[in-house]
């Protein structure tokens, strides 16, 4: 479920946006207002049913305190449009909601940072802190006293084992395994289907089975 009930303003339209819309639905939520998108070839469609409304400038109209955001941008390969797009709007007052399909399983006591979004499927085991606008997309497992920064997006199919430490603006790959106690450095990116036996500096990219530098 959303953890927030105000109305919600989607921030793109993308294939990320649908994914949102799902869980948000699946949650009972029926505030969304709409969707905001640059892309003006959009505007006045429909995706899945919620209208596009604008572009940014639409909200000029909406009083932050009012409203919420949800972060459609998703990525691939960094996740540094995500981050600015959320601190843009932190900086001019906007709040995020977190966004968690009710087929996600959280232990108790797991800190979810604001703007998180958690698909479906996935699993975050106890003693674990997500930070803030960050996915945890689809089948994704986090195991037991993890640490996974802001901005950092785990694609669909990752295991985390426990007691890593991923830094901030991390991207990882589809089907990525990292092993138990390594530490991914901030900026990074690990290739999809790779394996982790080793930490990573920030700002390098890895891929393979196991996981080798390619680009630092």
């Amino acid at each position: 479920m959303t953890v927030e009930m105000k109305p919600l303003l989607i921030l793109g339209g993308g294939g990320h946006a649908r994914v949102l819309i799902d869980a948000l639905r699946q949650s009972k939520c029926d505030n969304i207002i709409g969707i905001i998108d640059v892309d003006r070839t959009k505007q006045d469609s429909l995706i899945d049913g919620v209208p596009v409304i604008g572009d940014e400038s639409i909200l000029t109209g909406y009083d932050a305190r009012h409203i919420m955001l949800v972060n459609a941008l998703g990525s691939i390969k960094t996740t540094e449009k995500r981050r600015l797009l959320f601190e843009k709007y932190k900086q001019k007052g906007y709040c995020f909601a977190r966004v968690i399909h009710p087929a996600a399983i959280i232990a108790p006591g797991v800190i979810l940072g604001e703007g998180t979004q958690v698909m479906a499927g996935a699993v975050i085991q106890p003693g674990c802190h997500i930070g803030d606008n960050s996915i945890i997309n689809t089948r994704v497992s986090v195991d037991h006293g993890c640490r996974i920064g802001r901005s950092v997006h785990l694609a669909p199919g990752v295991t985390v084992s426990g007691e890593v430490i991923i830094d901030d603006n991390v991207h990882v790959g589809c089907g990525a395994t990292v092993i138990q106690g390594i530490h991914i450095g901030q900026g990074s990116l690990v290739g999809a289907a790779s394996l982790v036996i080793r930490h990573i500096p920030p700002d390098t990219t890895v891929i393979g089975v196991p996981a080798k530098v390619v680009c630092s």
